[in-house]
């Protein structure tokens, strides 16, 4: 006789990268969990929408207090769960609230109606309507800066949010639901879910939800974009990046060569807009290579527990072997190391690394590395270097290195990016939108514009009698 007994579920278990130790384990959402969090989030769609502006906020900015209460919670469990030094962890706790803070005051102007030119005896105006249901789908290397780019947004637009972290951190998805628990959300405003990836493309493919967003790789955003392709909603994808640094012969070299460096190591090179090509005028090289390398030698690896550490190893053992896969390529094809080579732990570690004589038949040059190394070619001109950074099938920043800002104006129109930096790289700023062009993705966040993927216009169109 068949054993008719439902399958126990689905064990999620996620491992330090620091020492291979058991973070969290987790059991993976089921096809009726699922299905109860879906029902939960459209019950309460409709009481949230229609809930005045101005308590959203309010309740909004009560949850951000309540996020930034366990900062050192929440700074320790990024370190256990990705490896980032403690240094530097807390950080992500305050970029956390000044997002949220800047679309929460916003808000209420990125979200007014639009009054067309009046005429006598109508009523005309286009409202930004709430969507629904809003799936996040949030990544690893930056946990919270990731999700609050969508999630606060999303809410104070009065949509109802479902987020989904990436397997690595699920505790950030928890810890987010646990400050909007305590500025008391209406149940099924804000929920988190841990689920597979194929249980994740049920939730896409759902007609309850209204909205996907989605931050991870080229690849992720494929299958996101797969899993809606039988529905007309809009799904916001921001994915991968090889963003380039530009040093121009009138930069200020030592200043230059210390942000770019960092722009290159911080996070263990684990960031979408980290600097992942360079390109320096030739006037400058030698100079540049000798900051650059001193630069690099401050940046202690270690264990990212002790606070005086400022790089740790990479998430995981497969992100470490596809860095030195693409390091052994760069060697093979003529590439040398600028930094001797390190004495590594056993583990998903990778050592900094500068590398110069590389060109972009390189997958170090072309395809995304995630990770502390970095190549550096010379340039002769302005017009190479802007030929070199567009030479790529992403597109997310650029960053110009530059004592006049004129020529960064001039250059910047030039550049098939989203965002144009001159003298700083690798951050994000919420007044602006945070967007990316070609593989990079489509749709922005941040900035009033980012209330716009989250919402529709309603028109009214009123006659008066």
């Amino acid at each position: 006789m068949s054993d008719l007994r439902p399958s126990p579920p689905e064990l999620q278990i996620t491992r330090s990268p620091i020492d291979g130790s058991v973070v969290a384990e987790r059991h993976l959402a089921t096809a009726g969990e699922l299905e109860a969090a879906l029902a939960r989030g459209a019950a309460a769609a409709g009481a949230w929408a229609r809930t005045p502006l101005p308590e959203r906020v309010a309740s909004l900015n009560r949850m951000v207090d309540a996020f930034v209460a366990r900062r050192d919670a929440v700074a320790a469990g990024i370190t256990e769960q990705i490896g980032r030094p403690i240094r530097w962890s807390g950080g992500e706790v305050g970029g956390f609230e000044a997002r949220a803070r800047h679309m929460l005051a916003i808000a209420p102007e990125a979200l007014a109606p639009h009054q067309p030119a009046p005429i006598a005896g109508f009523v005309r105006r286009i409202e930004r309507a709430p969507l629904g249901l809003v799936l996040v789908l949030s990544p690893w290397n930056y946990p919270y800066l990731t999700a609050v780019n969508a999630v606060i947004p999303a809410l104070a637009a009065g949509n109802v949010v479902l987020l989904k972290h990436s397997d690595q951190t699920p505790l950030a998805a928890e810890e987010i639901a646990r400050a909007g628990a305590a500025a008391g959300l209406p149940e099924g405003v804000l929920q988190f879910i841990h689920m597979s990836h194929p249980r994740t493309a049920e939730a896409v493919a759902d007609p309850r939800v209204a909205h996907v967003c989605f931050t991870g790789s080229v690849e992720g955003g494929r299958a996101v974009q797969a899993a809606a392709r039988s529905r007309f909603i809009d799904v916001g994808l921001e994915l991968g990046g090889k963003d380039a640094a530009y040093v121009r012969a009138d930069a200020d070299i030592a200043f230059a060569a210390e942000n770019v460096v960092e722009g290159v190591l911080f996070n263990s090179g684990q960031s979408c807009c980290g600097v992942e090509r360079v390109y320096v005028h030739r006037a400058i090289w030698a100079d540049f290579l000798d900051a650059a390398v001193a630069a690099a030698r401050s940046w202690t690896l270690g264990d990212p527990r002790d606070p005086s550490v400022w790089l740790g190893p990479v998430v995981r053992q497969r992100s470490a072997d596809l860095i030195h896969a693409q390091i052994q390529q760069a060697l093979a094809g003529g590439a040398r190391a600028l930094l001797p080579a390190a004495d590594l732990p056993s583990g998903p570690w990778v050592a900094p690394q500068l590398f110069i004589d590389v060109h972009h038949g390189m997958d170090l040059m072309r395809e995304e590395t995630f990770g502390p190394v970095v190549g550096l070619m010379p340039v002769d001109s302005d017009e190479e270097a802007i030929q070199l950074i567009n030479d790529s099938r992403y597109g997310l920043t650029a960053s110009l290195w530059s004592q006049d800002a004129a020529a960064a104006e001039r250059l910047a129109p030039e550049l098939e990016v989203g965002t144009v930096f001159l003298n700083r790289c690798d951050y994000l700023d919420p007044g602006l939108a945070w967007t990316g062009v070609k593989d990079s993705g489509r749709g922005s966040t941040l900035s009033a514009l980012g209330f716009l993927d989250l919402t529709r216009p309603r028109s009214l169109h009123l006659r008066l009698r």
